[in-house]
C-alpha cells in the first residue's frame, strides 16, 4: 500500500529536515523539496513561469512517489506552489486547481512557526510574514478538506511530534474499523 505524507508550511520550518528525518525512521522515500534545488544558483529573481515549472516538477514528483510501496514523504508540495502564486504574483494558473484535485494526499503534516527563523539566501517571509503564511496554509487544507495534523516543537520534539502525527494517521484506519 503506498501512502503520501506531504510536508508543508512556512519557511524555516523545519520541512527538509522532518522529511529526510520521517523517511528514515519508517524506512520511506522521500522527495526533496525542488524550487530550493530549482532556485539555488539562479542570478536573478524567480519569476511567474519559474514557480509554474516547480509546479509541474512537484507533480512529476508525485507521480514518481506513486510508484514506491509504503510511505513516501514529499518537502512541500502544490498548495504551498499555489500560495506562493497568489502571494508573489496575485494570481495562479488555471490548471493548477485541476492538478490539486486529481493528485491527492493521504496526510499533510502542517509545520507551525514557532522554531527560530533562520535566514539563508532563498527565504524571504520571516517574522510575521510566516505567522501569515502559516495560517493562509491552514486555511486552504481546512477549505478544500484536506486531512491535516499540524507539527509543532523544537529539535528533536517536532521530529517525535511528527514521528507521532504519521503513527495516527497509519493506524487511525485499523482503529476505526473495530
Amino acid at each position: 500500500m503506498n501512502r503520501i505524507i506531504v510536508i508543508t508550511g512556512p519557511e524555516s520550518t523545519a520541512k527538509s529536515t522532518l522529511t529526510r528525518e520521517l523517511s528514515a525512521y519508517f524506512g520511506g522515500n522521500f522527495f526533496p523539496e525542488y524550487a530550493r534545488e530549482y532556485l539555488t544558483g539562479k542570478e536573478a529573481g524567480y519569476t511567474y513561469a519559474d514557480v509554474e515549472q516547480i509546479a509541474r516538477k512537484q507533480i512529476k514528483q508525485y507521480q514518481a512517489a506513486r510508484q514506491f510501496e509504503g510511505l513516501v514523504f514529499l518537502d512541500t508540495w502544490l498548495i504551498i506552489t499555489r500560495t506562493w502564486f497568489d502571494w508573489v504574483f496575485n494570481k495562479v494558473p488555471s490548471w493548477l486547481e485541476e492538478a490539486i484535485a486529481n493528485h491527492p494526499v493521504d496526510l499533510f503534516l502542517l509545520c507551525r512557526p514557532d522554531i527560530p527563523w533562520q535566514p539563508d539566501p532563498l527565504r524571504e517571509n520571516g517574522g510575521e510574514q510566516r505567522e501569515k503564511l502559516f495560517m493562509n496554509y491552514r486555511q486552504e487544507l481546512q477549505s478544500r478538506g484536506f486531512f491535516f495534523m499540524e507539527v509543532g516543537g523544537e529539535g528533536d520534539l517536532r521530529v517525535r511530534n511528527a514521528i507521532e502525527a504519521v503513527k495516527a494517521h497509519i493506524y487511525l484506519p485499523e482503529i476505526s474499523s473495530l
